[in-house]
């Protein structure tokens, strides 16, 4: 007898429909799994053995076969398990076939017929929204994520025999719902904040311009200055994640397993900061099935990459294309996927190889020659796409002691809320939301100067031999800089100001 069941694949963040044909015929004890399963699932043939006998149920001492169609789909990890066993069950008259009809399956089988929670259930979910069937049986710790897909059914399940008696009794499992405190709008608590910063008020400010504009920044300091105390709290003066940006980014983080199962979508914006020994795939995605990378992990989020000149030249160079499309292609032989990579790049380095060239107190010994090499290790057009270069000066010890309170990430906030609403009503008939995103024509049409503005930016394009793209910047710099000002045009205030922040793109002598 033959039976089937639907499942579904995880190839980078989609999830592929899978049809599990079981076939339980005569013969000699054997259970053969084909359809280019991996390790993983071979492995499962075990697994359900002990699930399926420990939920209650016989497992056939016959000849099984397990066939995953489409037969030229690389199969990988345990999710297959609970689609699996149900075939067996259905082929060896255990449960009826047509109950299998209308259900997806998605599920990790432990040896006492538990079922655990799996990678790429909100996938799944949106996968359905395409098909006819639109209920999606997964473990309860996935529930959450797959239940913020509108038009799909999604029932939480606890173990194999739990779901069997669901399967002869629909009504005793209600479609799983959020509670209403757990949507995307909103964000949690943040543990950090701008007003445990002493000082540094012109990095704080550039930080403000970066939030404002979605701009890319670098920033330059000696050891201790506060660098990657000020990187950290960026996401705290971040406008919310809308509810693509979160149904996005849960997505991505989903397809790897980053999840905790409690909530539906996430709230905070991503924070990632891989170590400079990080490679290029571990950047970029890979893998025979490509997988997500730190890049498409920080989707909509923050990429803090710590001592920029340590990492490897060719792990710099692969920065060049997200940054500039938003998006990372990654071929393999077997397949070629496209990742989101809309990130904001915050970069810290020190000024010269032992750190202390701009110290108040320290002495450096480093050589020009040694400076200019350890700079040059960040190829100029990957500078070129950094729109804000802010140096951090060592903060002294009486900014350290000041009884004032700093400014909150609230108040700061609040003013980068307010620039981004402007933003977004200026290009709401423009496939953009933020000036960082802005085309070469674009740039034209809103980054108007008065005629002061216009004299300043010329003299600051001959003097310091800024290149073409470093103009671009300075306009789109400019013009987030007069948007937290609600100014139109662009004053020559807001020019200088953003010509200051490209302290590393000027001519050498």
């Amino acid at each position: 007898m033959i039976a089937k069941v639907h499942t579904f694949a995880l190839v980078g963040i989609h999830a592929l429909c899978v049809e599990i044909e079981a076939d339980v015929t005569g013969g000699l004890p054997n259970v053969s799994i084909v359809g280019l399963p991996d390790s993983a699932v071979r492995e499962s043939k075990e697994r359900v053995r002990a699930g399926i006998k420990n939920s209650g149920f016989a497992f056939p001492p016959d000849r099984i076969t397990i066939n995953l169609a489409p037969a030229d789909l690389r199969k990988e990890g345990s999710s297959f398990d609970l689609a699996i066993a149900l075939g067996i069950l259905a082929a060896s008259g255990q449960i009826g076939p047509a109950m299998l009809k209308d259900t997806f399956f998605a599920g990790e089988l432990a040896l006492n017929g538990e079922i655990r929670p799996v990678k790429g259930a909100l996938s799944m979910a949106m996968a359905l929204t395409r098909r006819r069937v639109r209920n999606l049986a997964v473990p309860l710790r996935n529930a959450a994520e797959a239940s913020v897909v509108n038009g799909v059914n999604v029932f939480g399940i606890r173990t194999l025999r739990e779901l069997v008696s669901f399967l002869y009794n629909p009504d005793m499992i209600a479609p799983f719902s959020l509670p209403p405190d757990t949507g995307p709008a909103g964000t949690d608590k943040h543990e950090e904040d701008f007003n445990d910063v002493k000082g540094q008020e012109a990095a704080k400010r550039a930080l403000e311009v970066a939030a404002a504009g979605g701009h890319n920044i670098l920033l330059i300091g000696p050891p201790g200055s506060g660098k990657t105390m000020l990187a950290k709290r960026l996401t705290t003066i971040l406008p919310d994640l809308t509810h693509e940006e979160a149904l996005e980014t849960t997505r991505i983080h989903s397809a790897v397993g980053l999840t905790d199962g409690r909530r539906g979508l996430l709230k905070k914006r991503p924070f990632r900061a891989p170590h400079h020994t990080a490679s290029d795939s571990a950047l970029v995605g890979g893998g025979s099935n490509p997988q997500p990378g730190e890049i498409t992990l920080a989707h909509n989020g923050v990429l803090f990459m710590d001592e920029l000149p340590e990492f490897h030249r060719n792990v710099l160079e692969v920065l060049r294309q997200p940054l500039e499309d938003g998006r990372i292609q990654v071929a393999r032989a077997a397949r070629s996927l496209v990742f989101p990579a809309r990130f904001m790049l915050v970069a810290a380095m020190n000024p010269c190889p032992c750190g202390f060239f701009t110290h108040h107190e320290k002495t450096c010994r480093c050589t020009p020659l040694r400076i200019a090499q350890y700079i040059g290790k960040i190829s100029g057009p990957l500078l070129d796409r950094i729109d804000i270069h802010i140096e951090v000066p060592s903060t002294q010890y009486d900014e350290l002691t000041a009884a004032a309170e700093a400014e909150s990430s609230a108040a700061i906030r609040g003013r980068v809320e307010r620039a981004r609403a402007l933003q977004r009503e200026r290009y709401k008939e423009e496939k953009i939301n933020c000036n960082a995103r802005l085309t070469a024509r674009q740039v034209r049409r809103h980054c108007r100067l008065d005629a002061a503005a216009q004299d300043l930016l010329r003299a600051a394009m001959t003097r310091l031999g800024l290149s073409a793209r470093a103009y671009d910047k300075i306009l789109k710099v400019s013009r987030t800089i007069a948007d937290l000002a609600a100014a139109d045009p662009i004053a020559s205030a807001h020019v200088a100001e953003a010509v200051q922040y490209r302290s590393l793109d000027r001519k050498t002598p």
